[in-house]
């Protein structure tokens, strides 16, 4: 079986809202997600969720610290996976889609309200999620919601 390794970034600003993006294809139909995105030739963990960052939402980001490693497989594909999750202060840039995929199609911030409604990517991570927008570790510098 083959493993996928890559990244994930949880930022939250000032008003406790939860830096997201839209993704997904016309057939599976735009689910959101944190920013997440796979590990590239010669690059760290933390390397990869900086760069996913700025592809998905144009925000340059700070690392602040390493929260979990998440595992899994997904039995279906045949593929087993390792994704990094960090903590994230974003530190400059304006939202932009940058995304060479072209997966990605809106960015926003989210609340804790919002996010307990949304239909996500990664369900799994929702409560995860919730706990960080009650009792937000990270914040934004100079948000501009």
């Amino acid at each position: 079986m083959k493993t996928w390794y890559g990244a994930a970034g949880i930022c939250v600003n000032e008003q406790s809202e939860l830096l997201m993006v839209l993704e997904g294809n016309m057939k599976e139909g735009p689910k959101w997600s944190i920013p997440t995105g796979g590990l590239e030739a010669g690059e760290t963990f933390e390397q990869c969720v900086l760069r996913e960052i700025e592809e998905e939402t144009g925000y340059a980001a700070e690392i602040l610290s390493k929260i979990k490693v998440k595992t899994g497989t997904y039995e279906d594909l045949n593929i087993a996976y390792e994704v990094h999750y960090f903590t994230v202060r974003v530190i400059g840039g304006e939202a932009t889609i940058q995304d060479p995929e072209g997966l990605i199609q809106d960015i926003a911030w989210h609340s804790a309200d919002r996010l307990s409604e949304l239909a996500l990517s990664y369900p799994e991570d929702r409560s995860e999620l919730l706990a960080y927008l009650t009792a937000p570790l990270i914040l934004m510098e100079n948000p501009t919601n």
